[in-house]
């Protein structure tokens, strides 16, 4: 007889058969978010009307999900002890089908735009001319070769730190978000700009680029980022996070440097205006110094006209002071001869005599008595007289 188990021993016998990985796909019934934590859904097979109840922490689902939408989950099967209920014990949910993906993308898209993840204001300028560039992609993409190649044909001596990372399949999605915030630490190495690339594909193909890990690491970086995932007609909800959307891969090196070529044009370019700007500023200095000039000669010619006027004045007056000087002094010389000529010195010398009798001078004989004393001065000395006659 086969051995009679309890309960509890039974189940655990149960889950121990069912303890293997399982992948399911189906369609998303009665999709509900217990105490913020869990996740209850059923998943519906169409044909069949099967159903297989799922059960997985909220933690676990990086894919917005929702009732209608095809998906494959990833997960082991498992019987509850205490309520001997049948479930999935899911660790991953994947959309299935371009249907599911796209209402994927666009209820993330919803999610992430509503949070401010694609705010414009946000949005960092990238370094006209950066030095080091960080670079997440696949070393053997087609994708790492195309931007690289055209950034050295672009500009030179730029330093690029490459983060290799698978771009497809179930581990992308960790390593390109562990990529992007690896550039965030101090162990990286110091870039000026983060730069992710990736070929073009499906949308299944893109799904780690519309993963909410890696639109968060993108959120989160302390570099201003590049994203230059699939071909130009391709959206991801990594392009509407980054700082700067590159429609390529080889569009985000033309994004991230300039064109040497266009810079020599723009150096060349600027200097002819820096020439002209010096030669105009040149022949205005000329012009302002020739004003310069003709005022200071006009100012200078006028003083010197007028210097010159008062000079020809100050000739004239002194001129005629000279005519003054040479008719005062002829006067002056005949006063002085005149003088001299009635100077009673040089009539006495002449042999004349001035004679004086009481201190005045005797000019006429009849004023005199005999016998007044009388001085007469002579040319040489005087003589001390008595009048004993006197003529009339």
């Amino acid at each position: 007889m086969d051995k009679v188990f309890s309960v509890s021993e039974f189940v655990s016998e149960i889950n121990a058969l069912l303890a293997f990985p399982v992948a399911i796909e189906g369609e998303v019934s009665g999709f509900s978010v217990n105490q913020g934590r869990w996740v209850f859904f059923s998943l519906k097979d169409e044909k069949e009307e099967a159903i297989a109840p799922c059960f997985m922490v909220l933690q676990n689902l990086k894919t917005p999900v929702e009732d209608g939408m095809r998906v494959r989950v990833y997960g082991s099967p498992r019987v509850h002890t205490k309520s001997g209920k049948f479930s999935v014990t899911v660790e991953r949910v994947e959309p299935v089908g371009e249907g599911a993906l796209k209402r994927a993308f666009e209820l993330m898209r919803k999610k992430l735009e509503s949070e401010g993840l694609f705010a414009y204001d946000r949005k960092r300028a990238i370094p006209r001319f950066p030095e080091h560039i960080g670079l997440v992609a696949s070393r053997e993409s087609a994708a790492c070769g195309d931007f690289i190649r055209i950034l050295n044909n672009r500009w030179a001596g730029v330093t690029v730190h490459l983060r290799h990372v698978q771009v497809q399949g179930e581990a992308a999605r960790a390593q390109v978000s562990e990529a992007i915030n690896y550039f965030s630490t101090p162990e990286a190495p110091a870039v000026d700009v983060l730069v992710v690339v990736r070929g073009g594909g499906s949308l299944e193909d893109l799904q780690a680029f519309n993963s909410e890990d890696v639109a968060r690491a993108i959120y989160a970086s302390r570099v201003p980022t590049v994203v230059g995932v699939g071909h130009e007609r391709d959206e991801s909800i990594a392009d509407y996070v980054a700082d700067v959307r590159a429609s390529t891969p080889s569009n985000a090196a033309e994004r991230v440097v300039p064109d040497k070529r266009e810079i020599a044009l723009q150096l060349e370019a600027a200097a002819d205006r820096v020439a002209s700007l010096y030669e105009a500023l040149l022949v205005d200095h000329q012009h302002r110094i020739s004003v310069s000039v003709n005022a200071i000669f006009r100012v200078l010619t006028g003083q010197t006209d007028r210097y010159f006027n008062l000079l020809s004045i100050l000739k004239v007056h002194l001129g005629r002071f000279g005519d003054r000087l040479v008719h005062y002094k002829n006067a002056v010389d005949l006063l002085s001869r005149t003088v001299a000529n009635l100077n009673p010195e040089r009539l006495l010398a002449r042999g004349y005599a001035i004679v004086r009798s009481g201190g005045a001078i005797v000019k006429d004989a009849s004023r005199l008595k005999k016998g007044d004393a009388m001085n007469v001065r002579l040319s040489n000395g005087s003589v001390e007289a008595t009048a004993e006659s006197i003529n009339l």
